[in-house]
């Protein structure tokens, strides 16, 4: 059973046609099956064991219906074709050798007029091991369908759209690829296009469903999909600088593959009739990318993040262009802008003033008339002109909100894509974002904005925001009957609360009389020149008598906490000396004011750790001299 898995199938897709009415009550349709078969290494038992196909058909509610009496109908092939490969080897640099072949099956129904429409289905197991895009390929079977859409007397009777070009048989990396996708509509339908799902269908037990007693089911839709793998899905079939797209408008696939592989790629064709989608036709087929380079490449580099466009221009009408070629000895280019004979060059990278604004199609063909020529045509767009800007309104305070103003301007509007970094690691994707800066600085602001017509463009701004910190002061302890200078900062303007014994709570330096032991709160609200404005609080606690504080201990290892030794005198007002010495006598540090402290080091080097002594003399506001001495431990 084995030799039979499809692993030969590199794809395929379902049609149909409407030959009209025969009976009363019943229309005619000719539906064909095309499966793409690797003649080069595919089994030969499995490539003979396609013939015949097996059709099973469904109404819309998913119930079977016999056709002359059963179940399955099995369709013989009504011939092969040999696909031409896409390319010629005397232009492409070590060519894989390939071998495609079209197998078409092909059977006339009358189908019953029905509500519900119907399901013509063909299932085939498996693919081959090599794809890389989705999991377990060589044990994912595939299906193949179409949808015919419900037929009543009066309804049009609908074919559906049909594919114009072969598939692709060898992509060479990093080479670009452009390739028409695109379908007809017998019907004059509008046709869109999109990558889409892939769906399981046969099993390595059963590779052929319904294609004999015990061979296994088809059963009806709807049907799993495909699981991708390696960040694939079924929008994001391949990878490539630029992105693997597909236009929906014009069904053609660009962009530069830059993985070697066997991708399976999906692209559904959706026809349109009185804005309203009314059926879709599925073709399946296995890109592959190879190590092949081309003789000669045509290349105008994508730019834009546009779909297939050279460049967006939105800053005049002369468009400079790049030429990307390879393997080139003469250049051609068309313009796309008309005339007779139209506008051309035959420079290696021209400009062209466009006569007005629009949509362009430039042409490159390199090497034209010689053996291996190469051509490839990107679009361009010119829409002068655009113009980034913005402003803001708002307190520039810390924490305060800005509004962020969009003034972009842009001759043909509406500007619809607003891409805002505000310097601090916040963005928004918001026309008029807010956003409020935690601390006071310069922030560089960029904003890149964007055109319904792919306009784009950046401009940066400077925003300041007030450095505006308001400080109360350190927190203080003081002898009873003392006076305390306060001294805020931060602002232009002040008040302190509660006014309890300061002798003005307007100004940022009140000075304070303490009588008596006490422990108070005091709030600053400040007021910046930006009409910023904050609170601060600063707590002063009075005890009854003077005293001084010397550590034990302390760490100089730079994390910030006790890193310097300090003494701490409560009601002194003068320190005449603060010498610290190491076990040989030495002085390795002397000050005359308190709120000076050792750092640890000697002669511009950290101090060893160990044990030093200190002696502190300092004097009382009533002028009572105090000696004081003792020992640190400095620790690493």
């Amino acid at each position: 059973m084995l030799p039979a898995s499809a692993s030969h199938i590199v794809g395929g897709e379902m049609m149909y046609e409407c030959l009209g009415r025969v009976v009363p009550g019943h229309t005619r349709y000719r539906v064909w099956l095309n499966i793409y078969q690797d003649c080069l290494g595919g089994h030969q038992d499995a490539i003979g064991s396609d013939n015949p196909a097996v059709f099973a058909i469904f109404d819309g509610n998913g119930n079977r219906v016999p056709v002359g009496g059963v179940v399955y109908d099995l369709v013989d092939s009504s011939g092969d074709i040999a696909i031409p490969p896409n390319f010629h080897n005397q232009c492409v640099n070590n060519p894989p050798s390939v071998c495609l072949r079209r197998v078409t099956f092909e059977r006339i129904y009358d189908l019953a007029d029905n509500a519900s429409g119907y399901y013509i289905v063909y299932q085939r197991c498996c693919r081959n091991a090599s794809v890389i895009n989705i999991a377990n390929p060589g044990n994912t079977g595939a299906t193949y369908s179409c949808f015919i859409p419900p037929q009543t007397t009066a309804a049009v009777c609908n074919s559906s759209a049909v594919f114009k070009n072969y598939p692709p048989q060898i992509i060479c990396i990093n080479n670009p690829l452009i390739y028409d996708h695109s379908a007809t509509d017998p019907d004059a339908d509008s046709l869109s296009y999109g990558f889409c799902e892939a769906y399981v269908g046969g099993s390595i037990t059963y590779p052929k469903p319904g294609a004999g007693q015990g061979a296994g089911d088809i059963f009806p839709p709807p049907y799993p999909p495909v699981t991708y793998i390696g960040g694939f899905n079924a929008l994001r079939p391949m990878v490539g600088n630029p992105p693997i797209q597909i236009d929906p408008v014009t069904g053609v696939i660009s962009g530069m593959p830059n993985l070697v592989g066997r991708f399976v790629v999906t692209v559904c064709v959706y026809e349109w009739r009185n804005g309203v989608i009314i059926n879709s036709v599925t073709r399946e087929f296995q890109f592959v990318v190879t190590n092949c380079s081309k003789a000669v490449v045509a290349d105008i580099p994508q730019l834009s993040t546009e779909f297939n466009t050279y460049i967006v221009e939105c800053d005049g009408y002369t468009v400079q262009f790049k030429n990307h070629s390879t393997g080139g000895f003469n250049y051609y280019w068309e313009f796309g802008a008309g005339g007779d004979p139209p506008a051309s060059s035959t420079a290696f990278e021209p400009s062209f003033t466009y006569p007005d604004t629009g949509v362009y199609t430039v042409k490159l063909v390199v090497n034209k008339g010689s053996t291996c020529p190469d051509s490839i045509s990107r679009l361009v767009k010119v829409y002068p002109y655009f113009n980034a800007d913005f402003e803001t309104d708002g307190l520039p305070c810390p924490k305060g909100t800005l509004q962020f103003k969009d003034l972009s301007k842009a001759t043909y509007n509406p500007v619809t894509e607003w891409a805002w970094s505000f310097g601090d690691g916040h963005t928004s994707s918001e026309q008029f974002p807010e956003h409020a800066y935690d601390e006071g600085g310069d922030y560089t602001v960029t904003l890149a904005s964007r055109t319904v017509k792919g306009c784009e463009d950046t401009i940066q701004k400077v925003v300041s925001i007030d450095r505006f910190r308001p400080f109360a002061g350190n927190d203080t302890i003081i002898v009873k009957e003392s006076y305390l200078r306060f001294n805020a900062t931060g602002g232009s303007e002040y008040r302190w609360m509660p006014g309890t014994f300061l002798d003005d709570t307007a100004v940022y330096n009140p000075t304070g009389y303490y009588p008596d032991t006490t422990r108070l709160d005091y709030v600053v609200y400040v007021k910046s020149e930006n009409n910023c404005e904050g609170y601060d609080t600063i707590n002063v606690w009075v005890v009854g008598q003077a005293a001084a504080f010397v550590p034990t201990a302390f760490t100089p290892n730079g994390d910030g906490l006790n890193d310097v030794f300090l003494p701490i005198g409560i009601g002194y007002n003068e320190v005449d000396f603060f010498r610290v010495y190491n076990r040989y006598g030495q002085e390795v540090y002397y000050a005359d004011r308190f709120k000076a402290g050792w750092d640890g080091t000697y002669k511009g080097a950290p101090a060893n750790a160990g044990t030093y002594y200190w002696v502190l003399k300092i004097t009382d506001r009533f002028g009572k001299e105090e000696l004081l001495k003792g020992d640190v431990t400095l620790v690493r």
